[in-house]
């Protein structure tokens, strides 16, 4: 007479069903229909875990949160903003970024050209007056959340963080002497860029996206006196051709060009940056 087989999961349970992948007994409890037969749950959890997860067209992978690092730098620029409120003018003065012309004989005793060159990040994350970080804040909060999810994490934060220096670059390079410059509005032209890559990339109506730029920039250049049209077009830029690298890469070199592409715009910033010292210090 056979020996009654019992479900490997549960001893007590008679069954005449094996798993289509590992052939081990499993009760109907434990059955978990396939695309052919049953399998166990161990088969199933691990079919999951290799299965390849899906990817976005610029090689992104898909994530349950896609307003993390969005809120994330939110979160930085408040709170840079709260402790201005705080500390006044001077943490301003501090962080700051100071412009490079004319050339000599004007020499620099702040900034950028004396070593300083931490103001290049800390301009893009500071803000002063309510209405200048709201609207920064409210255009990252609309623009960012798709770029987050179609680039992928490290890539959009890479996007954002090269793209608000390549505006201080530009910026510093031309602005005049003792300027100040500050604020994320680099960052986000170089994400209206980015949008409008991403939009071409996918065969979008591009329209609402052009009109959005040139909007912008039209009421960059018309308050030219109080905004640092350099830091946009900058950043504008940057945050273009960053974009093109990472949506247009071929899938089979992905990474180098997506990431050689960042590389050598920060090699760009680098030299603008290096051309501005040199014009001070002669």
């Amino acid at each position: 007479m056979d020996q009654a087989v019992c479900c490997y999961r549960h001893p007590d349970r008679e069954t005449g069903v094996r798993c289509t992948r590992c052939e081990r007994p499993i009760c109907p409890e434990c059955m978990v229909s396939a695309s052919v037969g049953f399998q166990c749950p161990e088969c199933i959890s691990e079919s999951h875990q290799s299965s390849p997860r899906p990817r976005t067209v610029a090689g992104g992978t898909m994530v349950a949160n896609p307003r993390l690092i969005t809120t994330i730098l939110i979160g930085i620029n408040i709170a840079v903003f709260l402790a201005v409120q705080a500390q006044g003018s001077k943490l301003v003065a501090d962080l700051a970024l100071v412009g490079a012309w004319p050339p000599p004989p004007f020499h620099a005793t702040i900034g950028v050209a004396e070593g300083q060159y931490y103001r290049l990040l800390t301009a893009i994350f500071l803000h002063q007056q309510l209405i200048h970080i709201g609207f920064n804040m409210l255009s990252l909060w609309w623009i960012g959340p798709g770029l987050e999810v179609a680039l992928g994490r490290a890539r959009y934060l890479t996007l954002y963080l090269l793209s608000g220096l390549g505006g201080s670059a530009l910026s510093f390079l031309v602005a005049g002497a003792g300027s100040e410059s500050l604020g994320a509005s680099g960052a986000i032209f170089g994400l209206l860029g980015a949008t409008f890559v991403l939009m071409r990339r996918l065969n979008y109506d591009l329209r609402p996206i052009v009109a959005i730029i040139v909007l912008n920039l039209l009421f960059t250049f018309a308050q030219s006196q109080t905004i640092d049209w350099r830091a946009h077009v900058g950043g504008l830029v940057t945050g273009t051709v960053i974009a093109y690298g990472m949506v247009h890469a071929p899938r089979e070199r992905r990474a180098l060009v997506q990431w050689g592409t960042c590389a050598a715009m920060g090699l760009v910033i680098i030299g603008a940056v290096a051309a501005g010292v040199m014009r001070i210090n002669g």
